[in-house]
C-alpha cells in the first residue's frame, strides 16, 4: 500500500506516500498507517513494516479507515510534518 512518488511544484520535489487513516480524533490532525513489504536480507523472507505518520487535515475531511495520500510539509507541530493532500477511496461506515 506504501507507493511512494514524489511531486513536483514550485516549493521543490516532496514525497507523497500512500495510506490508511488509522486516527482522526484529533482537531486537523489524522494519523496515517503506512504498510510496506521488505524481504529480510538473512532469511529472504518477506517481513511487513509499519510507520505512523501525523498529517495536517485542515478541512477535517479524512475518516478512519479511508485510503489517503500525504505529502511532505514543513513542521506544523513536535510530530507533524506531512499534509493531506487527498482522499483516494472512502471507507463504507456500518450503520448500527
Amino acid at each position: 500500500m506504501a507507493t511512494e512518488d514524489t511531486t513536483t511544484d514550485d516549493r521543490g520535489t516532496r514525497r507523497v506516500i500512500v495510506g490508511t487513516v488509522t486516527s482522526d480524533k484529533m482537531d486537523k490532525t489524522i494519523v496515517v498507517s503506512v504498510t510496506r513489504r521488505v524481504r529480510d536480507r538473512r532469511f529472504h523472507k518477506f517481513l511487513t513494516r509499519r510507520v505512523k505518520y501525523k498529517a495536517h487535515d485542515e478541512k477535517n475531511v479524512a475518516k478512519i479507515g479511508d485510503q489517503v495520500e500525504i505529502v511532505e510539509a514543513r513542521p506544523m507541530s513536535a510530530t507533524k510534518r506531512w499534509r493531506l493532500l487527498r482522499v483516494t477511496k472512502s471507507s463504507v461506515e456500518v450503520a448500527s
